[in-house]
């Protein structure tokens, strides 16, 4: 995936999708939903979104901690970027729009999804997932967002004003936009934690099927190939 943006342009994309802008935006729309609807949709939304995420993470530490992928697709867990990019825009478009006509709401999930696979995109193009990760993270975020669209279509309409809602949600974006959340490491905490192994597996090695303690130049490698 190359459009000839700059890279400058794809950091930028790819930062929408960090749990530092995606997870305030997801608990925004839980929020609205508690606010003008029922609170069965605010709480079926937090338990999607949390298995959802729950996925990503425990793949993520299969591999941190004890090398579990697949090589010859090049996965090493699903990607999260990908996911909450999937995941949270359509539903945060679709919160926005639930007053609105069936029409309107479904081409509001369409350009969520839309959205979401530009971001998941931009993962590749940065080098920072597989084709791979990216694929799992958008089947993933897609097939939770689809979810709780299916659960909560037919809420009943004209509770909340869109303008509000998708105002607010844009300023949670605006706001936390590029905001560092080290996910990444507070996973490799917990899988080192987990395995017992002093070291996590990296890309490199564990593609090259060797696993040894890593030097200073490794360490660096394990930040830039995380999977945040």
């Amino acid at each position: 995936m190359n459009l000839d943006l700059p890279f400058s342009v794809w950091m930028s994309i790819t930062a929408l999708g960090g749990t530092g802008v995606m997870l305030p935006v997801a608990i925004a729309a839980a929020a609205w939903l508690a606010l003008g609807y029922r609170w069965k949709y605010t709480i079926e939304w937090v338990a999607l979104f949390g298995v959802g995420s729950a996925l990503v993470a425990v793949s993520k530490i299969a591999f941190i901690g004890w090398g579990i992928g697949i090589r010859h697709v090049d996965f090493t867990g699903i990607s999260g970027h990908a996911y909450m990019a999937t995941s949270v825009l359509p539903v945060a478009i679709f919160v926005a729009l639930l007053p609105a006509r069936g029409s309107i709401r479904g081409a509001g999930v369409l350009i969520g999804l839309l959205l979401g696979v530009v971001v998941s995109g931009s993962r590749v193009v940065v080098n920072a997932h597989s084709v791979s990760e990216v694929v799992a993270g958008c089947m993933l975020g897609a097939a939770v967002s689809l979810a709780f669209v299916h659960i909560a279509w037919r809420a009943e309409p004209g509770k909340l004003s869109p303008m509000p809602v998708a105002a607010s949600l844009a300023a949670v974006v605006v706001a936390l936009h590029g905001v560092p959340v080290p996910t990444q490491h507070w996973i490799t905490e917990i899988a080192l934690g987990l395995s017992g192994h002093p070291y996590p597996y990296v890309r490199a090695l564990w593609k090259s099927k060797s696993y040894h303690k890593p030097d200073r130049r490794t360490d660096v490698q394990i930040i830039r190939d995380g999977l945040s």
